[in-house]
């Protein structure tokens, strides 16, 4: 991000329904602005959306202002951040997490726990449930970012991690990011 450029965060619900993401990102290009990243979803009939938007301070403030406007005509409930923009205190290392199980209540709490008690941020998370094949078993499936301190000791960390999922009947995997 340059000196003249600036970030801003939006984060939008609402009922799903085509169209949503073609007009916000034409409010979006209208203010002379870009998105830089999104994680949109349609989740039980609703829409969700989290986006980052860059632009020049004018910009960033004609889209501050039409987005009221342009929230209610969609039907959305919107909150809209500017991001500080401070760089992260701590270099990190991005590792993945995907873990597979039976599907019961309090799985994400007990990993979003495991990572907590030790100081490692959750950059991203996935989850979805399925019905197993052949058998229609409820099915759980999570895939979640970490951002690592770098000075962790990560051999450790894993073999925790992976003894943690044993107990708990959780089939998981701890690797690098790549790509």
């Amino acid at each position: 991000m340059t000196p003249e450029q600036q970030d801003l965060i939006v984060i939008a619900a609402g009922e799903d329904r085509v169209g949503l993401v073609e007009r916000l990102a034409q409010a979006v290009a209208e203010a002379g602005c870009n998105i830089e990243e999104s994680r949109m979803a349609a989740l039980a009939g609703q829409f969700a959306l989290l986006t980052r938007i860059s632009g020049p301070w004018h910009g960033l403030s004609r889209l501050e202002s039409s987005l009221p406007a342009s929230g209610r005509e969609l039907g959305l409930d919107l909150v809209v951040r500017r991001a500080s923009g401070k760089p992260a205190e701590t270099a990190l290392i991005p590792y993945q997490v995907d873990v597979v199980a039976m599907d019961h209540p309090g799985i994400v709490q007990s990993l979003a726990n495991f990572f907590s008690r030790l100081g490692i941020n959750i950059q991203s998370l996935d989850t979805e449930t399925y019905p197993a094949p052949h058998t229609g078993t409820p099915m759980f499936a999570l895939h979640m970012v970490l951002g690592i301190p770098a000075d962790a000791r990560i051999p450790h960390l894993r073999s925790d991690f992976l003894d943690y999922c044993d107990d708990l009947n959780l089939d998981a995997t701890f690797e690098p990011l790549r790509g």
